[in-house]
């Protein structure tokens, strides 16, 4: 195959320009591998996600009750919609493990007298299902036997509706339904200290006074089935059974995490990946443009030759490719593996059998269109400029610009600057949009930094205000049900107790007009010291009696205001319906949150002062006498740690943190690199002959290293700024994007971030011009000073 003579060009300029090409395919492949990963990530969860609820028959609604006789079940299976009905007994209990300090928690799933369950149907992973008529048998959830070392045949004691039972472990599982396990109180998995346990029908039902009875219905529906309709017509019949209300997936815990999850990645998606294509698209324009006023005399020259327009444009064009090309490879290779990597990171997070990760050519597909997309832009008016100029007007050397002395000058005068820095701000202001192009393009930089570093800030204003405010207790005590105030008493005699408080909760639907949201209502002492209503200004608000303080989101959700009705359906005990009036709104960063005074509450319920959970702080020093009493207790049906579960917490979110600042400190440096490098190129080129005058004057080569290094830090000073307000900008869309009734990340970055993030831009910027700046020592003065490089 014959090479043309624009071919051969082509290759040349390519390889002539390695630097510069390498620093803008940089930038162009973080966008790439970031499209890659989490839009394939997010494409993965959703496959995995999707394949293993089919495979394993998730259910579509699930219905708890106090009590309901199995004679109900027909009648639930005949409520029009409902494809598949079945009932079960569950419940939570406390767990003695081997070697364990603190008390664990369970919770009971029955497994059916015959069959596998009809719905959510668990995974066998080792050993084998109990046998049905076994009494202590049980499998349980694959991560809490691998995180305590446990296999077929080994044993651990549970307390059971109050009698202790040793229960022999006949195999391990996972289920669909528990891809993301949180015990009760939890804002983490506890893979040590909290298990799923599957169990006999008879043996549960005997064990929980439930015979012939259950307390929990999945159901599956049938394609195109109305979920609200259902659930009205379920509720309405376990209503007389202390039903506590039907709830779809969208309330499921472990389905909205997961969803969470995929909420964030295409947050991901939509808001990084255009910032370092527009970044690439900026670079290549620059360098395209400069090698364009470069080669005037050669466009004439391939012109006068008969090469056409279109031609030349291909031309300028093929560069631009050829240099996103190499973006884009280096993008998919970094983009795979980092996929690969976090594709680990999610199936050790969830719980997946399997993590479906088909890396579909159509996202490496999709992510190089664009990356193609992006340096045409930037090259395409460009190459037009190029392809337009008559052959006698490129021959002929550019009309130099014409230039005033204007206000900025007069000022620059008085001020007496030294020379260079005279000609440092004259070439900025005299080139206003390309000095402006260059200061965006560090901004970015800046941006994406902050942007990075606000999840810190934002993790610390979380956990300060959560448990160092509003919940300040070591442990939580859940009862089996309300007790009497007056039983907070006995708990004050469990070795190590310190401080202990009361608490209500009572689930309810809020309504306001059309709009409603199932939550809890919580209730303690206005003098309550352990767990507070607390402003995100750490300021403690009381609860007036009467009426109600919701959260923000909640409020936002339910569209009410300050002074507005709530209606307020307390969904157990007597399922009356009430109007609160709304006191106040505050916010808070986990869960959504509606709160009334203690007395307005017990009051509402027609009962005397009762709790359905105690706060409790500990001395350390007993730690162990005080599990090991938990573990006597038959009336309790959970516990969370919450120092335990605060340090777990931070820990976890801390490894993904430095991960995902490291990351970003790589990309910003990237694009610094790319910007100022690029830039202190063209400068050269642009004014070797300037500078190459200068050191004839007698310029010292300080005096004009001045001029190239002090330009590209004017200009990276400059780029703070608006980096800043960027990141800001950036930091803002994401906490929009994930916002969720789980929890809310909030606003929040300080100006420590600013700074870190603004130090490492002006010293990777520093270091670029440098490394520019050793061509000077190099210049060959009289060969400069014949031509215009």
């Amino acid at each position: 195959m014959v090479m043309h003579a624009l071919d051969r060009k082509l290759l040349r300029d390519f390889f002539r320009l390695w630097a510069q090409v390498l620093a803008i395919s940089m930038v162009l492949a973080c966008g790439v591998a970031a499209l890659l990963t989490s839009f394939g990530m997010y494409q993965a969860l959703g496959d995995s996600r999707d394949a293993y609820y089919g495979r394993n028959r998730l259910a579509d609604l699930w219905a708890p009750a106090r009590r309901a006789p199995m004679s109900l079940l027909p009648e639930i299976a005949a409520i029009p919609g409902i494809r598949t009905a079945e009932a079960r007994t569950e419940g939570m209990v406390m767990l003695d493990l081997p070697g364990r300090e603190e008390v664990a928690v369970g919770q009971i799933l029955s497994l059916p007298a015959s069959g596998e369950p009809l719905l959510n149907l668990p995974i066998l992973r080792s050993g084998r299902l109990p046998d049905p008529d076994a009494e202590a048998e049980v499998a349980v959830n694959e991560p809490f036997a691998l995180a305590n070392g446990y296999r077929p045949g080994d044993r651990f004691s549970a307390n059971l509706n109050g009698a202790r039972r040793e229960l022999t472990i006949t195999g391990t599982v996972l289920s669909p339904e528990f891809i993301y396990a949180l015990g009760p109180g939890a804002l983490m998995p506890d893979k040590e200290g909290f298990a799923v346990i599957w169990m006999p029908e008879r043996a549960v039902q005997a064990a929980f006074d439930m015979s012939g009875a259950f307390n929990s219905v999945t159901i599956a529906l049938y394609a195109g089935a109305s979920e609200a309709e259902v659930i009205d017509r379920l509720d309405a019949l376990l209503d007389p059974y202390g039903g506590t209300g039907a709830y779809g997936r969208d309330r499921q815990i472990s389905d909205s995490f997961v969803s969470s999850e995929m909420d964030q990645l295409w947050t991901m998606t939509v808001v990084l990946p255009p910032i370092f294509f527009g970044v690439a698209a900026f670079l290549v324009n620059m360098v395209l443009g400069r090698i364009v006023a470069l080669e005037r005399s050669e466009i004439g020259l391939l012109k006068a030759l008969g090469y056409s327009n279109t031609a030349i444009a291909m031309h300028y064009l093929m560069l631009a490719g050829l240099t996103a090309v190499v973006g884009i490879l280096v993008g998919w290779g970094f983009g795979a593996w980092m996929a690969h990597g976090l594709a680990t990171l999610y199936a050790d997070f969830f719980n997946f059998p399997y993590l479906i990760f088909r890396g579909s050519w159509t996202v490496y597909a999709i992510s190089g269109l664009i990356g193609l997309g992006s340096a045409a832009f930037g090259a395409l008016r460009v190459a037009l400029k190029a392809a337009r100029l008559p052959p006698a007007v490129a021959m002929q050397p550019p009309a130099p610009p014409r230039f005033r002395r204007g206000l900025i000058d007069r000022i620059m005068a008085r001020l007496r600057l030294s020379q260079p820095a005279m000609m440092i701000l004259r070439n900025l202001v005299r080139w206003p949009v390309r000095a402006a192009a260059s200061a965006l393009g560090l901004s970015m930089a800046v941006a994406v930094l902050a942007a990075a570093s606000f999840f810190d800030d934002a993790l610390d204003k979380m956990l300060d205000t959560t448990f160092g405010l509003a919940n300040r207790q070591d442990v939580v005590l859940m009862f089996t049900e309300d007790l009497p105030e007056i039983a907070l008493d006995e708990l004050r005699s469990l070795p190590g107790a310190m401080q202990i408080e009361g608490q209500l909760s009572e689930a309810v639907i809020l309504r306001n007009g059309h709009l409603e949201k199932h939550t809890g209502i919580e209730a303690r002492r206005p003098d309550s010291d352990l767990s507070r209503v607390v402003t995100d200004a750490g300021r403690v608000t009381a609860v007036a009696p009467g009426g109600l303080v919701l959260t923000e989101r909640l409020a936002e959700q339910l569209d009410l205001t300050i002074g507005d009705p709530v209606e307020v359906e307390f969904l157990s005990g007597r399922r009356e319906t009430v109007s609160l009036p709304l006191h106040a709104t505050i916010p808070q960063y986990i869960g959504l949150g509606a709160y009334a005074d203690f007395e307005t509450l017990n009051a509402i319920r027609r009962q005397a002062p009762r709790v359905s959970v105690a706060n409790v702080t500990i001395d350390e020093a007993h730690r162990a006498e005080f599990h090991r009493a938990l573990n006597e207790m038959p009336a309790l049906a959970g516990t969370a740690m919450l120092t335990d579960m605060l340090r777990s917490f931070k820990d976890t979110i801390q490894k993904n943190i430095d991960i995902t600042a490291t990351v970003y400190i790589v990309i910003a440096v990237l694009i610094t690199v790319g910007v100022t490098y690029n830039g202190a190129r063209i400068q050269l080129s642009e004014r070797a002959r300037e500078l190459a005058s200068l050191r004839i004057l007698g310029f010292s080569r300080g005096e004009v290293s001045f001029i190239l290094v002090g330009e590209t830090m004017v200009l990276a000073l400059l780029a703070q700024p608006f980096g800043w307000l960027a990141g800001m900008g950036i930091a803002w869309a994401f906490t929009q994007g994930v916002t969720s009734d789980l929890y809310e990340i909030p606003f929040v970055i300080v100006p420590s971030t600013f700074a870190r993030a603004s130090l490492i831009v002006l010293v990777t910027a520093l270091v670029s011009a440098l490394i520019v700046r050793r061509r000077i020592d190099r210049l060959d003065l009289v060969a400069v000073m014949k031509t215009r490089e």
